[in-house]
């Protein structure tokens, strides 16, 4: 048996053949569609001060300031720096934020997404609910152009499906 030279070597094969990514293309909802943004609204309504986590460290309150930060990078309000290990294999996995696929458990957080002080609960559902609403009324022409510190340049359909999946991803997370 010949071995074509335009094969790539065992160890690239092995690599990307674990990494299992979804098509883009799909039903996944997004912050541009008024529904999504209805339905999780009144999801972020259900959730209860003393909401116990399924997984990882933060409390509820805590959870909707991260909610809130990851929506502010998707806005353009803050941008932190490309992560090293992002400008390896971002654009590889790049798919999994956007695609129809929800995120997994115990994901690693940006550190400059880390909420770890304790944070009142009313205030954060009342400002996660806006920030929602602000994505959504200022649509497309109002989302960063800013590369995501992890995946890197996305569109603004992708930077709206990734922060729907965070944001059910998390309220999930809480039963909700």
């Amino acid at each position: 048996m010949c071995r074509s030279t335009l094969q790539p070597p065992v160890a690239t094969v092995l690599l990307f053949s674990a990494i299992k990514i979804p098509s883009q293309r799909g039903n996944m909802k997004n912050f541009f569609q008024r529904e999504a943004v209805d339905e999780v609204i009144s999801r972020i309504d259900m959730l209860q001060p003393a909401a116990q986590r399924q997984w990882g460290k933060m409390d509820v309150a805590q959870m909707m300031a991260h909610c809130s930060a990851a929506l502010d990078m998707a806005a353009g309000r803050l941008n932190p720096p490309r992560l090293f290990i992002g400008r390896l294999i971002g654009r590889f996995v790049k798919p999994i934020y956007s695609n129809d696929k929800p995120f997994s458990h115990n994901n690693p957080t940006d550190p400059k997404l880390v909420v770890s002080d304790q944070r009142d609960f009313q205030r954060e559902q009342e400002q996660l609910k806006v920030k929602i609403r602000q994505f959504h009324e200022g649509g497309e022409a109002q989302c960063t152009r800013n590369p995501h510190p992890f995946f890197g340049a996305l569109t603004p359909q992708e930077w709206s499906r990734g922060m729907y999946k965070h944001v059910d991803h998390h309220l999930r997370q809480f039963g909700a």
